[in-house]
């Protein structure tokens, strides 16, 4: 009768010895359960869509979000900025038990001035996205031949909608710059759950395209909540206009922005042009078959990197501080989980599309053969630790990167464009992308990395 205690006592400090040893806080957990839940409802997303959408349809349904990804050229890397500049105000500050801001009054005041200069910056580039990318998509799409796909409404009800995601991405960011990592990605679990019944519950009543559009609705309906309801006290502040110390645009976001902005325009090239080349050079069934498979492997990608993305405003706060020693040890144990866990999930993944396909299920034959799949997954194996580099210098308010990920980007798209667009179609792409990171990212980034952090500390 003892044992059964006994056993279960033993599985629970097995349990808490993993969770130690993988160094997993509340951040990290929520983020895992968001890429777990995008892996599984990803698989179900991808399985609803073999059964009800024509392999065209889906072609245009990923091909869509690739062109929203052109958001990135307007949001122009500030994102980052405001989580690293934000962290180092919040290193004299905390919230109380109303969520509302106490601490160092200077340090408040250069915060306040800082939401107030990113709300006017993202809804300038929420107006200009709307328009550019609206008319630039519906120009891509109408170069296609005559067919049966209706994808004029849900294009441009999409691209409306992204733009106001758009601009409250910017207090989103100030959240996690304001170490708010554990509940903005606890917020992010529900969105992501209630996007998904709405998109699944519009493909399955016939909606087409218009899925897209149910779901992007219901994360913007949960986005307004979160922020405006759940965090009110917090954003209630920066009505008003700070009257002491305040950040200026020019000398503490600019700096580093510029070169965020260079680095975000080109990093379009490199990941997210593969669905967009294959589209126009071959088929909307091919492009769709890239789109899907890209999907699930980028989750993984964003389940791994969490290790090391979550402890960004850990990272901005030891550094205001000066604790360098600290900040090296967490972030090398961090990157090494994160590059395990994306080794052992691009295996698991590769596994689970070789048996759908062996089996020769209906959901195998709409994801891409095992080959370019394996090439696209070891690309981002080689590419992590870079990524992870760039998390680390960047949390200094400074961006090293710009002239690699010019280079890499071009190299990356020119290899992708030239191989991908000819006969060697997906395969081609991956291996353009798996030469650029391999050649380019890992060992220069690097190098970087180990002489900044020299002059730097």
């Amino acid at each position: 009768m003892d044992q059964f205690p006994a056993q279960f006592q033993n599985q629970e400090r097995w349990q808490k010895r993993l969770i130690r040893g993988l160094r997993i806080n509340r951040a990290i957990a929520y983020a895992l359960l968001l890429r777990g839940w995008q892996l599984g409802a990803g698989a179900v997303s991808v399985l609803l869509i073999s059964m009800f959408f024509s392999e065209e349809v889906q072609g245009y349904y990923y091909t869509c979000f690739s062109l929203l990804a052109l958001q990135s050229f307007f949001e122009l890397g500030l994102q980052i900025v405001i989580v690293s500049s934000a962290s180092h105000q919040w290193a004299d500050l905390k919230l109380d038990v109303k969520k509302k801001i106490v601490g160092s009054v200077d340090s408040l005041s250069r915060l306040i001035s800082l939401g107030r200069m990113i709300a006017v910056w993202y809804a300038a580039a929420c107006v200009v996205f709307v328009v550019v990318v609206g008319i630039c998509g519906a120009i891509f799409f109408a170069q296609k031949e005559a067919t049966l796909v209706t994808w004029q409404g849900p294009w441009l009800s999409l691209v409306v909608l992204n733009g106001l995601l758009l601009w409250t991405l910017a207090f989103n960011a100030l959240l996690e710059g304001c170490n708010q990592v554990a509940s903005v990605n606890k917020f992010r679990v529900v969105q992501a759950v209630c996007a998904n019944i709405s998109v699944w519950t519009a493909i399955m009543l016939g909606a087409g395209l218009w899925a897209a559009v149910a779901a992007t609705a219901a994360r913007l309906l949960c986005d307004i909540y979160f922020l405006a309801i759940h965090y009110r006290h917090f954003f209630a502040v920066f009505l008003s206009r700070s009257k002491g110390p305040q950040l200026k645009w020019g000398t503490d976001i600019w700096p580093m922005q510029w070169r965020m902005a260079i680095s975000a325009l080109f990093s379009y090239f490199e990941f997210s042009i593969f669905t967009p080349v294959i589209f126009h050079y071959h088929t909307a069934e091919i492009a769709g078959r890239t789109g899907m498979t890209l999907t699930l492997i980028f989750v993984v990608q964003a389940a791994a990197l969490a290790w090391v993305q979550t402890r960004a405003p850990q990272f901005g706060m030891l550094i205001a501080k000066r604790e360098f020693d600290e900040l090296d040890r967490i972030f090398m144990r961090a990157s090494l989980i994160s590059t395990g866990v994306l080794v052992g999930g691009a295996g698991i993944l590769l596994g689970l599309i070789s048996l759908l396909q062996i089996t020769e299920m209906q959901l195998g034959e709409r994801l891409l053969p095992l080959l370019p799949t394996a090439l696209f997954l070891l690309a981002l194996i080689v590419n992590q630790l870079p990524k992870c580099q760039e998390i680390y210098l960047r949390s200094h308010r400074r961006e090293p990167f710009v002239v690699i990920n010019m280079l890499s980007s071009v190299v990356a798209a020119t290899l992708v464009w030239g191989l991908g667009g000819g006969v060697w179609g997906p395969t081609g792409a991956a291996i353009g992308l798996l030469l650029t990171v391999t050649l380019i990212n890992l060992p220069w980034k690097t190098w970087v990395w180990l002489r900044c952090r020299r002059d730097w500390h």
